[in-house]
């Protein structure tokens, strides 16, 4: 008895591991007959575990929906993501699951075995989120769009644009990225027969399942770089570069992977790489930064900033002394 109950849970764990597992594949993980495993699938659809069944060659188990959640079977690392995931999740760009992710919270952390219980407080002590206006998702977006990159489906979905434009979109999903304030899908835009990037804050209704698709060559291996290049630079007007001389490390804390793209450009100098519409904007941020810069590309951006140089020089009027103390006074930003 202890061993066919050990044998359920272990093939009960199979079944949450992967999508769909054929027979043959289940009698071989297990080391047992193929007659051995369609008793414990009878089994387990007697405990009311919703395990289906497709017919033929191609065909195989799988674990579905049902009306109540069965237990979920996690290892060591799977269990401490999953608490760490729960107490982070209330402030993330997920809207809606605040409440729900700390009731879920006290159930972890309620059947948390005695030896995880201290590496779990000592992890979550370690990490604090910070509240965020982070464009709010509803989760089950998310989930039906994972289901279907998992299956290889096309989906389909209302979508607005920045200007408001609404159109009705067939893709195939191939990755979601979380940037940390949005959500963004890489897909491949079947009507307009391209690559796209939309965001997740903007499908205007729940995206909808459709037929299965063949996997084609991605846009790029780091979809996360792709994704941070489409909504960086790609969209806009200006494509600006820049060397800034600090160290890469400094310039990343005060310059977001929302706005830029940054590389080392020695020890000492950060190339910076982002998109503007107007040229009028990145002067003033840059200025903000309080870090010497250089403008290396494109030319209009190098005419607006001696345009404008000259037009602050003849408004701040003559240097005086009493002024160029204030200045050197008045205190770097923190």
């Amino acid at each position: 008895m202890i061993q066919t109950s050990a044998r359920l849970l272990q093939l009960l764990s199979l079944l949450q591991v992967r999508r769909e597992w054929t027979g043959p594949a289940l009698a071989h993980r297990m080391g047992v007959t193929e007659r051995t495993v369609r008793r414990d699938i009878d089994k387990l659809r007697n405990l009311g575990y919703p395990i289906h069944a497709s017919p033929g060659i191609a065909g195989g188990y799988q674990l579905g929906a049902g009306a109540q959640l069965p237990p979920l079977l996690l290892d060591d690392n799977e269990a401490l993501a999953v608490a760490l995931g729960l107490n982070s999740v209330a402030a993330g760009p997920v809207a809606g699951i605040g409440e729900a992710s700390v009731r879920a919270l006290a159930k972890v952390e309620q059947v948390l075995p005695s030896r995880l219980r201290p590496k779990f407080a000592m992890l979550k002590a370690a990490v604090t989120t910070l509240p965020s206006n982070a464009a709010s998702v509803d989760p089950q977006q998310l989930t039906v769009v994972s289901a279907a990159i998992s299956d290889r489906r096309q989906i389909s979905f209302d979508y607005v644009k920045s200007d408001g434009d609404a159109s009705r979109r067939l893709v195939e999903p191939y990755r979601l990225v979380d940037t940390g304030r949005r959500w963004y899908l890489v897909a491949w835009d079947v009507e307009r027969e391209d690559w796209r990037t939309f965001r997740a804050d903007r499908f205007a209704s729940l995206p909808t399942e459709r037929k299965k698709y063949a996997p084609r060559p991605l846009p790029a291996e780091d979809l996360a770089a792709y994704v941070q290049q489409s909504i960086t630079r790609s969209p806009y007007r200006f494509d600006v570069v820049m060397r800034l001389r600090a160290p890469l490390a400094e310039v990343a804390a005060v310059v977001s992977s929302q706005y830029a793209t940054l590389t080392a450009d020695g020890a000492e100098a950060t190339i910076l790489r982002s998109g503007w519409d107007n040229l009028a904007a990145p002067a003033a941020y840059l200025a903000a930064l309080d870090l010497d810069f250089e403008i290396l590309e494109p030319e209009e951006f190098r005419s607006f900033a001696r345009h404008l140089s000259h037009r602050l020089s003849a408004a701040a009027g003559p240097e005086t002394n009493s002024g160029a103390v204030a200045a050197d006074a008045e205190p770097r930003p923190q």
